[in-house]
């Protein structure tokens, strides 16, 4: 079952990199899900906080691609291995590697996390959710 849920991901990140939809991304997501990563002070919870999480990767890049180097898989969990190429939203280039790690609960996604060097993307990715309290 992990092993199918990552293959929609890939495809869905693609999808997303791609056209910027995160429809696709969002629906294999649990309704109970938490999703973060390393520049994130808070994880987001549920299918909303998916959302706003893939809306605002997304709008961290000119245009991302990205590529998966190892595919590690058990019962229900996923390791991802990748590097993602591209342009910031600045225009600036980036490259950058890390690795995604999911759990599922045989259909969706119960949660998410991306780990990464923060300081190989710049100051590109801002916690909105601090960003909008500190306003």
């Amino acid at each position: 079952m992990a092993h199918e849920i990552s293959e929609k991901f890939i495809e869905a990140l693609d999808e997303l990199e791609k056209t910027e939809s995160t429809e696709k991304m969002v629906a294999l997501f649990a309704e109970n899900c938490e999703i973060g990563n390393v520049t994130l002070t808070n994880n987001l919870q549920g299918t909303d906080g998916a959302k706003e999480f893939w809306t605002n990767y997304r709008k961290t890049f000119g245009e991302i691609e990205s590529n998966f180097k190892n595919k590690i898989y058990s019962e229900n969990t996923v390791a991802l291995e990748w590097t993602s190429c591209g342009t910031r939203a600045d225009g600036g280039e980036i490259n950058y590697d890390g690795v995604s790690i999911m759990e599922t609960d045989g259909e969706k996604i119960t949660r998410f996390y991306a780990y990464f060097n923060p300081s190989e993307l710049g100051h590109q990715i801002v916690d909105e959710k601090s960003k909008s309290k500190e306003a």
